[in-house]
Formats: structure tokens, C-alpha cells, sequence
């Protein structure tokens, strides 16, 4: 059996659960599935859908996923069967334990176990717990069946000195934000502002303005910018977008907080126009990575629970007069 045949298999363990169950990859997209099993074994910060139902994912240190094109699609992920695995261009290892209520399509590379279903069910509600009340982080490792753990961030090369140099430092900050709390979220999210951000001392709207904001810096900015090198954008326009894109948020996140996040932005603009398209695209991979490791923890630390007031109403239900 080669390596990319289907039947492979992969556990995914959340220690301090003391839950594991094994996936097998099945064969489909094989592309996605290759990069998964190249990069084992890792750790993560396990995460949990807050809008879309009862679904797990998390950041996974895989750089290849922000650019790899599936070749098959379920058309809407709410109709794959209770878990199913997929891999995601949010740079996300994702597992259906229940019902999703967002349509969209997805990539799915395996499966659970059905033996293991219910161990998944029981993980699935105590993570939902961790992310929404406790705040007590819940670690993923996801290793081939029947070996060791471990863990490893990559690092990308780059030719350029000013390049390698923000890689580095940018590698450095990712391995130690991975997997305990940045110290400047933690900070941010128990009401240390340094430059005062929170209109009358207020802290929750400033949390969810950075929120707001890192989410989209690297799924959408950091993200796009990678699949539009990947996919010959001349590099005039790459650097032209890249001044649109990353300056304006990376400079309002530095203000709330992230000095070091805008730091790295202003390295990277520096020397943006100096870099080639491979040292562009290992930049720009590298910042993606991080910036998506910070916005895991900001949704993990995030009060969820300051709304738990709040709840749907079903269209038959009438609505409350005050």
C-alpha cells in the first residue's frame, strides 16, 4: 500500500479527556489527505463551531492547506455523515460529530471509526463546554495509528536575509503561542489594555472588535494572498494588494494589544518589495500561520457565555414584549 492509497489510518487524542478515536483516510482528495499525513504527529488547540452547530475543528501547522485544491466536494457539509473528517483552505482539520445548520460545501479526506462514534459524541460536549464556559483549554493530537505523539511547527525558507529573518522570529512566536495562551491575549482578555482601547473603560467591545478583525486577517487576507501567489498573480499586484490589505487591521489589532502582530506587519511591509514569489509565498504562509494560531486562542478565550441571555426564538414562538 503506498502512501497516498486510502486506508491509512490517524488518532486523534484529546489527553485530558482521555478520549481517542481513529479516523481512516478513505481516499478522497488525496492531495489534502498526503499534506495531513506528512505532517503528523501535532498538537493543537482543540476548538469548537460557534455558529454552525455541533462541529470540531482546529488550526492545524499544515501551510499546504491554505492552497490546495480539492478534488472532491461534498456540496453541503450538513449531509455527510456523523464524522466525517475534512480538511479546510481555513488551514483547519474539522470532524462532524452532529447536526450543522451552515450549508457549505467541504472537503472531506476520511472518517471515524463507527465503534468510536460515541467516544467522539462525549468529546464533542465537553469541548463545546471549554469554549463556551470553562476556558479550561483542551489539547487535540493527531498522530498514524499506533505511534508516538509529538509536535512540530514548520518553518519555511526564504532567501532573502530580511525575509529569513521575520520567518524566524515569526516561527518563534507561533511555537509559543501553539499551544498556551499568547500572554498579549491573555492580557487583552482580562482587561489589560495598555493604550487604553474600550471607550469608557469597557472591555468586551474591544475583545470583540479584535475578534472581528483576526479572523478574517487570516482566513480571507493571509489566506487569499498565498492561493493568488500559488496561482501566478504578478507579484505587482501581490504587493499592491498586500499594502491594501494588511496594513489597516494589523496597525487597530497592534493598538488593542497586538503590538507584536503589527510589529511583523511593518517588517514584512518593509521588505515586501525585495522579495521574490517564493520568499512572497513563504512570508505570507508563515504570518497566516500565526495569525490563525492567535485567532484560535481569541475564540477559545473569548466570554461566549456573557450572552448565554440571549437565545433563538423558533419562528413559531412569539416574540417577547417588554
Amino acid at each position: 500500500m503506498t502512501n497516498s492509497s486510502s486506508g491509512r489510518q490517524i488518532e486523534i487524542s484529546w489527553p485530558d479527556l482521555n478520549i481517542t478515536v481513529t479516523a481512516e483516510l478513505d481516499g478522497r482528495n488525496t492531495e489534502l489527505a498526503d499534506a495531513l499525513w506528512e505532517s503528523l504527529p501535532y498538537r493543537s488547540l482543540q476548538g469548537h463551531a460557534l455558529v454552525a452547530g455541533e462541529h470540531l475543528y482546529h488550526a492545524a501547522p499544515i501551510p499546504s492547506l491554505l492552497h490546495l485544491s480539492p478534488s472532491t466536494r461534498i456540496a453541503d457539509r450538513r449531509d455527510a455523515p456523523n464524522g466525517t473528517v475534512f480538511c479546510s483552505g481555513l488551514q483547519h482539520l474539522g470532524i462532524k460529530y452532529g447536526t450543522l445548520t451552515e450549508p457549505m460545501p467541504a472537503a472531506p479526506v476520511g472518517h471515524i471509526m463507527q465503534a468510536d462514534i460515541p467516544g467522539l459524541l462525549e468529546a464533542g460536549q465537553a469541548i463545546w463546554d471549554s469554549v463556551y464556559s470553562t476556558k479550561k483549554p483542551i489539547l487535540a493530537e493527531v498522530r498514524k495509528a499506533g505511534s508516538a505523539g509529538g509536535h512540530s511547527i514548520p518553518q519555511l525558507p526564504a532567501a532573502d536575509a530580511d525575509a529569513q529573518r521575520l520567518i524566524h522570529d515569526v516561527h518563534a512566536a507561533t511555537e509559543l503561542a501553539w499551544l498556551s495562551g499568547p500572554q498579549e491575549l491573555t492580557d487583552l482578555h482580562t482587561g489589560v489594555i495598555p493604550s487604553g482601547a474600550g471607550s469608557f473603560e469597557t472591555v468586551l467591545p474591544t475583545l470583540l472588535f479584535v475578534n472581528g478583525e483576526t479572523r478574517p486577517l487570516g482566513y480571507a487576507t493571509y489566506g487569499g494572498l498565498v492561493r493568488a501567489a500559488v496561482q501566478d498573480m504578478p507579484m505587482d499586484s501581490l504587493r499592491h494588494m498586500t499594502r491594501l490589505l494588511v496594513g489597516v487591521p494589523a496597525e487597530f489589532l497592534g493598538y488593542c494589544g497586538l503590538e507584536q502582530l503589527w510589529s511583523f506587519t511593518q517588517r514584512f511591509l518593509a521588505c515586501l518589495d525585495q522579495l521574490d514569489r517564493d520568499d512572497f509565498l513563504s512570508v505570507t504562509s508563515q504570518l497566516a500561520l500565526y495569525v490563525n494560531c492567535l485567532g484560535g486562542w481569541n475564540l477559545h478565550l473569548y466570554p461566549w457565555d456573557s450572552g448565554d441571555h440571549l437565545r433563538q426564538l423558533r419562528p413559531s414562538e412569539p416574540v417577547g414584549r417588554s
